[in-house]
C-alpha cells in the first residue's frame, strides 16, 4: 500500500518567542498561513494524484499547532474529519512545542483523530536550549513526551545539529535521549543561518560559525547510525528545499544541500566499505539502498574502482537492509 502525506503549513501562528535561528516563513517557503476553507481544496488536489489503495496522512506543520487559538485549532481539525470518515485520509499528524502540550489539548487532538504528535525538541542540552532562546527546558520535553505516550499518541521528536554551543557529542547525547523518551519517529535538521534572525546577527558579528557541509554530514551520519540501531523511523534528514533556500535569497550560511540525506547515507556506506578487499568484483545491495551504496554522484563506486577497476554493484532483494555481499 502506498503511503502519502498532505502537508499543511501554518507558519508562526503561535510561537510565543522567536528562537535564535528561526524565520519560519523562509524555512517553510510559506509566507502566509492556509485558511481553514482553503484546506479542502488542497486535500482534493492531493487526493486526485494518489494511487489507490493508499494510506494518506494529513500533517499540520510550520508553526506550533497546539498553541494557536483553540477555536481555530478545532476549525482546522474539523475540516479533515469528513475525509477521515470516508476513509480517504487515515489520520492527522501535527507538530508543536513541548510547552504547548497539556491534558486538555491532548483530549481535543484525540477526539479529532490525530495520531502522531511531533515535538520540536531541537536539543536535549540545557545550555544549547537556553542560548537558542527556545523558551523551554529539557524537563518540558520529558514531561510532554511522557504525556503524549500516556494518551496513546505516536511520539516524534525533532532535533537540530550545529546550534550555538552544540558539539557532535551533545548531539549524539540528544539522539540517545530521544530514544530513551520512547520516540517512534524523528527528524534531523542542520542549523542554517537565515536572514532576519538573531543567529544571523551573531554570524555577521563573527560570534557564530556555521557547520560546513562536510561537518554536518559527519555529525548527522553519527546520529543516523545511533537511530538505525533502534526501531525509530527517521522521517527526514535535512530541511525541505524551499525556493528561498535553493536560490540563496534568504540563506546567509550553513550546510544546506538539496541532497543532504543522500550525502549522509553516502558517508555511512563509505565507512561500510572501508575494509573491502582490493580484488572485490561485485557488491550486492538491497535495491532500496543501492543508490546510497553507490553514493552521491557515484562517489563510493568511483573510489572503490580506483582499487578494483572492474567492480560492479548488483541489486539483490535477498540482501538484508544495511548490509552487502561482496564477492571476489
Amino acid at each position: 500500500m502506498k503511503h502519502y502525506n498532505i502537508p499543511i503549513f501554518i507558519p508562526e501562528l503561535a510561537c510565543p518567542n522567536r528562537c535564535i535561528y528561526c524565520n519560519q516563513r523562509y524555512i517553510s517557503g510559506q509566507l502566509q498561513a492556509v485558511k481553514p476553507e482553503e484546506i479542502k481544496q488542497i486535500i482534493k488536489q492531493h487526493l486526485t494524484t494518489f494511487i489507490k489503495p493508499s494510506h494518506v496522512e494529513l500533517a499540520f506543520f510550520g508553526g506550533s499547532f497546539t498553541g494557536i487559538d483553540e477555536k481555530d485549532m478545532i476549525k482546522y481539525l474539523e475540516v479533515v474529519q469528513p475525509y477521515i470518515e470516508q476513509g480517504e485520509i487515515k489520520s492527522i499528524r501535527i507538530s508543536t512545542r513541548p510547552d504547548y502540550i497539556n491534558e486538555k489539548v491532548l483530549s481535543i487532538l484525540k477526539q479529532y483523530n490525530v495520531h502522531d504528535i511531533e515535538l520540536g525538541a531541537q536539543s536535549l542540552d540545557e545550555d544549547v536550549l537556553s542560548f537558542s532562546k527556545r523558551g523551554h527546558t529539557v524537563k518540558d520535553v520529558e514531561l510532554a513526551s511522557n504525556m503524549i505516550k500516556e494518551y496513546g499518541f505516536s511520539l516524534g521528536l525533532q532535533m537540530m545539529i550545529g546550534l550555538p554551543l552544540d558539539t557532535v557529542e551533545k548531539s549524539k547525547e540528544t539522539a540517545k535521549k530521544i530514544i530513551e523518551l520512547g520516540a517512534e519517529s524523528t527528524r534531523i535538521y542542520p542549523t542554517l543561518v537565515i536572514k532576519n534572525t538573531d543567529l544571523a546577527d551573531l554570524y555577521q558579528l563573527g560570534q557564530y560559525k556555521a557547520l560546513s557541509i562536510e561537518e554536518a554530514v559527519e555529525w548527522t551520519a553519527e546520529i543516523y547510525k545511533i537511530f538505525s540501531q533502534t526501531n525509530i523511523t527517521i522521517l527526514r534528514v535535512g530541511l525541505h528545499p524551499s525556493e528561498a533556500l535553493i536560490n540563496g535569497e534568504q540563506l546567509l550560511a550553513g550546510p544546506f544541500h538539496v541532497s543532504f540525506k543522500e550525502l549522509v547515507l553516502t558517508k555511512i556506506w563509505q565507512e561500510r566499505f572501508e575494509n573491502l578487499p582490493h580484488n572485490t568484483k561485485t557488491i550486492s545491495v538491497n535495491p532500496r539502498e543501492i543508490n546510497y551504496a553507490i553514493g552521491y554522484s557515484g562517489r563510493n563506486k568511483i573510489k572503490l574502482q580506483e582499487k578494483s577497476p572492474s567492480l560492479k554493484f548488483i541489486s539483490d532483494s535477498n540482501v538484508e537492509l544495511g548490509t552487502f555481499v561482496a564477492q571476489n
